[in-house]
């Protein structure tokens, strides 16, 4: 983190940027996704949380910058759990989300897939996304390990169903040249994965959706639970979802397409791999930070469209809720 930037005075446990614009979101998630905390060393984190602790405590010594703060304040929260205060296993942190996804992706994306080998790709891309969501849960009230499953067994069987289906039926289809056939089935990922990853959503905040989720006033104050509040952050989570792996599983494809008619991809086989994980890196790099930035974490809703005992509940025209992830 270069300090060479201007810093805002710090503040223990929030954002730096502007979290009501998207810009804001934006530059607070490619913070929070650097890949660059991977490399921090075991002494680097331990002075980071010392420091922290200082700040906390009043007992910070003279001559620490702001800019000292803030770095040591993304350190913590990029290798330790908030709620558990544990190290979050490396190919599972935010940061390393990307880094280690993309193997992953390459493989979603390779051509001639055979049933086999697309039944794989597609269990290995939802484990390591059930991996990630459990390392960065919510953990500051148990959590039915249950839940867990169950989001992830409706991830896999609806993401192998419909990327097999699909697959079977691009085999199938006689109107197809097998160029045309080659290319339709570099495009199935995505449905098999965007679907997925709303089955996921769905089967795993199910209960918000009977029993509603707190709403906060202007003060922060808990006015109630709201089934209407709680079916808009599922609705904002699931469109997030969607939009993620759209560049990463849309772009790649179309862009291969392309590069493998390159006299030098053609000359060199062997190329193509590597140019093609770096396409699909390029897309992954893009797509995550403007993906999760599209909505605030604290999202508004007004009064009006609540339920009539909330609105009787408070005076404030608008009120908050936590989207999640």
């Amino acid at each position: 983190m270069p300090l060479s930037e201007e810093y805002p005075p710090f503040r223990l446990g929030e954002s730096r940027f502007n979290q009501s614009t998207f810009y804001g979101r934006l530059r607070h998630f490619l913070n929070v996704i650097d890949p660059r905390t991977l490399f921090v060393s075991e002494s680097e984190l331990n002075a980071s949380v010392r420091m922290l602790e200082q700040f906390k405590n009043g007992t910070l010594p003279p001559g620490v910058t702001d800019a000292q703060l803030w770095k040591s304040q993304k350190i913590k929260q990029a290798i330790i759990h908030p709620d558990t205060g544990e190290k979050i296993f490396m190919p599972f942190r935010m940061s390393g989300y990307i880094p280690f996804g993309t193997p992953v992706v390459v493989g979603l994306l390779l051509p001639n897939q055979t049933l086999l080998s697309t039944v794989f790709w597609q269990w290995l891309n939802q484990s390591h996304n059930a991996c990630v969501n459990y390392s960065n849960r919510n953990a500051s009230q148990p959590t039915s390990g249950s839940k867990f499953f169950q989001g992830y067994l409706g991830a896999v069987t609806s993401a192998v169903s419909i990327a097999v289906g699909l697959s079977v039926l691009v085999q199938k289809a006689e109107r197809f040249s097998p160029a045309t056939r080659l290319l339709v089935q570099r495009f199935i990922p995505f449905p098999a994965v965007a679907s997925a990853n709303v089955c996921n959503v769905v089967l795993m905040r199910y209960s918000e959706l009977k029993e509603g989720i707190s709403v906060l006033d202007d003060q922060g104050k808990v006015v109630g639970t709201s089934q209407v509040a709680a079916r808009h952050a599922i609705l904002e989570t699931a469109i997030t979802r969607v939009v993620l792996p759209m560049p990463i599983l849309v772009l790649p494809p179309i862009v291969m397409t392309f590069l493998e008619r390159l006299p030098l991809l053609q000359r060199r086989p062997r190329l193509v791999l590597p140019v093609h994980s770096l396409v699909c890196l390029a897309a992954f790099s893009l797509a995550l930070p403007l993906a999760i930035s599209l909505f605030p974490q604290q999202s508004q809703i007004h009064v009006s469209q609540l339920e009539p005992e909330i609105a009787a509940a408070t005076d404030c025209e608008v009120v908050t809720y936590n989207k999640g992830l």
